[in-house]
């Protein structure tokens, strides 16, 4: 009834190559499975640092050629999470599908099997600056340590979406996020402190640090990655198991224990979930 996870604080810096790319991954998620490590999270953009490799004429991509590198993203990342044996959240990375860009979480499992959960709700900049568009389904996910769902960063700040997810038998909520200053990242992590305590679930997030200098909208970061719990007794008074320095490029580790989060839901100081007074409101069940 226990998951051991990691959460990957990200350092963006300029690269020259996907090799380049590849190797810093690899770092993470070496580092991640000599923790023992079952489940690891990479923040959302993450693979906007591929931009900084720049073209002929040594400018930086577009978020319209991103999508190019969709292949080896997939090819590197499903390579790791066979050879390690742990379930990889990728961050996002931008696809591009009937000429739309989709910003897309995708999750390896161990086998080779690929899932993919877009991101619901777009923000402004993303829809005037990147022409993003969101995606229409929310998914959950099963694994052989629980059932997981996947919603990226603004998508933590909607309860609907995560009562949603909760409903359909999500007890692990994986928010990779990427924020450029301290009021969104507060924005990000205090929500995510909300629906934990709301759907009586356990919410790992993270988000990118450092800069890509020639980058639009990745010139700055803060992030900080943290394993939050619900606040009750069997848990820490600030709820919080793990997480990491502020802008740091780390990585921080912690085992979620499924049972404790039965035993609360059923038995807790409070048991919001149980208590929704859905004759007052309309929510899912």
């Amino acid at each position: 009834m226990k998951m051991r996870v990691s959460a990957v604080q990200y350092h963006l810096h300029t690269i020259q190559s996907f090799e380049q790319f590849a190797k810093q991954v690899e770092h993470y998620v070496k580092t991640a499975q000599e923790f023992g490590a079952e489940f690891v999270l990479f923040p959302e953009f993450m693979t906007t640092q591929l931009m900084s490799i720049g073209d002929d004429k040594k400018e930086a991509l577009t978020i319209d050629e991103l999508p190019t590198f969709t292949e080896a993203y997939r090819s590197l990342f499903s390579t790791l999470a066979k050879q390690t044996n742990m379930h990889i959240i990728g961050g996002t990375h931008v696809i591009k599908r009937e000429d739309r860009l989709y910003n897309v979480a995708h999750l390896f499992y161990p086998d080779g099997t690929i899932a993919e959960q877009a991101k619901l709700h777009i923000t402004p900049t993303e829809v005037n600056e990147w022409n993003m568009h969101g995606g229409d389904t929310l998914h959950v996910f099963d694994t052989i340590k629980g059932t997981i769902a996947i919603l990226t960063c603004y998508d933590i700040e909607f309860p609907e979406i995560v009562r949603m997810a909760r409903a359909k038998g999500a007890d692990v909520i994986f928010c990779p996020s990427c924020t450029d200053d301290r009021h969104g990242f507060y924005r990000v992590r205090y929500t995510c402190h909300a629906r934990a305590i709301e759907n009586q679930v356990y919410v790992v997030t993270t988000g990118t640090v450092g800069s890509l200098p020639t980058v639009d909208f990745m010139r700055a970061n803060f992030g900080q990655a943290a394993i939050i719990t619900p606040n009750d007794i069997p848990f820490p008074p600030r709820g919080i198991l793990a997480e990491g320095e502020i802008n740091d490029d780390m990585i921080i580790t912690a085992d979620l224990d499924l049972q404790l989060l039965y035993d609360v839901r059923k038995r807790g100081s409070v048991t919001t979930w149980r208590d929704r007074r859905t004759d007052l409101y309309t929510d899912w069940t």
